[in-house]
């Protein structure tokens, strides 16, 4: 009776340890919390700079346009720190290559604008040195009728073409002579060839060109062109004579 007791009680303890062990295999082991998320990365920077104009000519200013985004530190070579955004003139004296460089927590870029210098135009060709053979081919005297210093209408047309070679030689002085045939005093021909080169001067004035270049002077009967004594002759001897005045 006791052995049948104790076999028992052995088989009960069995059966309690095998339940534990049982319930224990049976327990579902504590899931692990997720790892938190990895920090956002900062952006990286971007950067824009243009230049207007992108030529210019010597002492023209030019105006410098840039625009950055996420950067913290923004840099223009020979400018020095400037604004992450902005417009700065500047002038240049030669073609220059502006750099921009912007930089932050996400890293750094940079950009470039470029801006050229015009070419100074050729200077103009010095004006050729007018020769007296040049001046008496292309400029003619007027003449006149007698005791008149009134410019007769071929007097006019020769005015014109005169004036206009004139006019193509700016720098050109001009000397007008007044001349009077033989007959009449000495007194009122040096008059009367005063006459015929003012008028002269204001035909040429009117046709363009500048007063301050021309000057007159009369030499009456004094200088003659042609002495015989006729109509012919004496037509040669009423006239205005130009030349250059050096």
């Amino acid at each position: 009776m006791r052995r049948f007791r104790k076999n028992s009680a052995l088989a009960a303890a069995s059966l309690a340890v095998f339940l534990i062990v049982t319930g224990c295999h049976h327990k579902q082991a504590a899931v692990p919390e997720p790892p938190p998320p990895p920090p956002e990365s900062a952006p990286a920077p971007t950067a824009t700079i243009t230049a207007s104009p992108e030529s210019f000519n010597p002492g023209q200013g030019v105006v410098l346009t840039w625009h950055t985004t996420d950067a913290t530190d923004v840099a223009i070579d020979g400018i020095g720190k400037v604004e992450p955004s902005g417009t700065k003139t500047v002038n240049p004296t030669a073609t220059t290559t502006y750099h921009l460089t912007a930089r932050g927590d996400g890293g750094s870029t940079d950009a470039t604008a470029t801006v050229t210098l015009n070419a100074a135009p050729p200077a103009p060709p010095a004006p050729q040195q007018l020769t007296e053979a040049d001046f008496e081919q292309n400029v003619k005297p007027i003449f006149f009728d007698y005791d008149s210093y009134s410019i007769r209408p071929d007097a006019q047309a020769t005015i014109t073409q005169d004036a206009s070679f004139l006019q193509a030689h700016p720098n050109a002085k001009i000397l007008i002579a007044g001349y009077c045939d033989s007959r009449g005093s000495e007194e009122y021909n040096l008059a009367l060839g005063q006459n015929r080169a003012n008028a002269a001067k204001t035909a040429l004035t009117q046709a363009g060109v500048d007063a301050s270049r021309i000057r007159t002077i009369s030499y009456g009967k004094e200088k003659q062109f042609c002495t015989e004594q006729n109509e012919s002759c004496w037509q040669q001897n009423r006239r205005s004579q130009f030349t250059l005045d050096q």
